[in-house]
């Protein structure tokens, strides 16, 4: 691993590594992703089909941008994103999660590039900047998120677009996120996340405040139990997702 990946939480990498092999069975330990990925694709697609002026009705809208999915998994949005004509990056810190997306992509025939690296690795080795940087339920899982967030932001384009998505720091997020989904529902193997490094809003925008970066939001979203599926909504207690926009140059 890059000695510049300060942000890194050990302990985390490894407890997604030692489930890699079922990142792609949706009735596996990431169930609740492939049940989140309809809302999250949705979102990322109005998103950047309004910021860059493309046609929605394009079955490739987003042919000649490049996209980076840091904390790409095993490659649950890196591959519709590619789908969508971005010339994807997908990095993760996990060699086993890298592994795991790079053989399912091969076997749908799709060209993707994928690194076991950091934000910080690809800073210091001078990367070209990308057009939009996926940066989704990720934060909550590293050591140091503000570093992070800024090492994301210089990896974004002047004119580019970052989504971030995360956990509120709520007593709600505690009952439902924690607590209901690891102990009561058993939607993620206990220990998956640690509600004092979930993150209010005001601490997204407070990370980047010297950066040349317009933040907004949040936009919520929420679990409807009856359809069992995922919505966009006003409340912001638990998920929520903002965007971040460099200054053009």
């Amino acid at each position: 691993m890059p000695a510049a990946a300060s942000s890194i939480d050990p302990a985390d990498v490894e407890r997604f590594s030692r489930i890699a092999a079922e990142w792609w069975d949706p009735r596996g330990k990431f169930a609740p992703l492939h049940r989140f990925n309809p809302v999250r694709l949705a979102f990322i697609r109005d998103q950047a089909l309004y910021r860059f002026g493309r046609d929605g009705a394009a079955r490739r809208p987003f042919e000649g941008l490049r996209l980076l999915d840091i904390g790409c998994g095993g490659g649950l949005l890196s591959e519709p994103m590619t789908r969508l004509g971005f010339q994807v990056t997908g990095v993760d810190a996990s060699e086993r999660n890298i592994a795991t997306a790079s053989t399912h992509a091969a076997e749908q025939g799709l060209s993707i590039d994928y690194r076991a690296s950091t934000a910080e690795a690809l800073v210091e080795a001078g990367e070209p900047a990308f057009d939009v940087i996926l940066n989704m339920e990720v934060i909550e899982h590293v050591a140091d998120p503000g570093a992070f967030l800024r090492d994301c932001t210089a990896l974004l384009k002047p004119g580019g677009l970052m989504i971030v998505a995360t956990l509120n720091r709520t007593l709600k997020a505690l009952a439902l996120a924690k607590v209901g989904a690891e102990y009561v529902l058993r939607w993620l193997p206990p220990g998956t996340h640690d509600w004092n490094k979930f993150l209010k809003p005001d601490e997204i925008r407070g990370f980047v405040t010297q950066e040349p970066v317009v933040v907004d939001g949040p936009f919520g979203v929420v679990f409807n139990p009856l359809t069992g599926r995922w919505t966009e909504s006003a409340d912001t207690d638990v998920n929520y997702m903002m965007t971040v926009v460099r200054d053009a140059a």
